[in-house]
């Protein structure tokens, strides 16, 4: 969501940096999901204003602002509501660097999943690389320091696990490996 609403953001012109007009935006936009065909790199669709905004979700220009739109508490408390909305409906699984902390403090079950910023790097690589595209490992590395770093130390909701998690290291996991350890805790 917070990447969709930095494209949004992006294609309407407003500054990253301007918090009352990404404010202004995220409470006026109409965000949806929708799961997506299960072999695609992004499993759930976003559609912000009516737009299908997943295939620019991992855009260059949106992974160099996301974080410093989702740092904006205004944008924040727009979009945890949205979220708390989806929750509510029942049976949905979320993943976010705040989900467990912030937006649903009492959920029942909490995982908190963790990876060395190269490992993750690494992940991202092969991602978009299959996907066709042609990334620069230094640079996804960079960024994830960058972004890493706001988001720890963001005023609002920053990046920690939270109290309570179940805490995964997936350095050394494969996807399958991980799955299997979030099925036993959710039995």
């Amino acid at each position: 969501m917070y990447r969709a609403m930095t494209w949004l953001a992006l294609q309407r012109g407003i500054d990253p940096n301007d918090a009352g007009g990404l404010t202004a935006l995220a409470e006026r936009a109409t965000i949806s999901v929708r799961d997506v065909d299960g072999d695609a790199i992004e499993p759930t669709g976003v559609l912000v204003d009516g737009e299908d905004a997943t295939p620019h979700l991992r855009e260059p220009a949106v992974e160099a602002a996301v974080s410093l739109v989702s740092r904006v508490p205004g944008v924040r408390a727009a979009l945890v509501r949205i979220q708390r909305e989806l929750a509510a409906a029942g049976g949905v699984v979320m993943a976010g660097r705040d989900i467990g902390s912030v937006v649903l403090p009492d959920a029942g079950l909490k995982i908190y999943l963790d990876a060395s910023r190269e490992v993750r790097a690494r992940r991202r690589f092969e991602q978009m690389r299959e996907a066709g595209l042609q990334p620069d490992f230094d640079a996804l590395l960079a960024d994830l320091g960058r972004r890493d770093g706001i988001d720890e130390s963001r005023a609002a909701s920053p990046l920690t696990a939270a109290p309570g998690a179940e805490i995964i290291n997936t350095d050394r996991l494969t996807i399958e490996e991980v799955v299997t350890r979030i099925l036993k805790l959710a039995a």
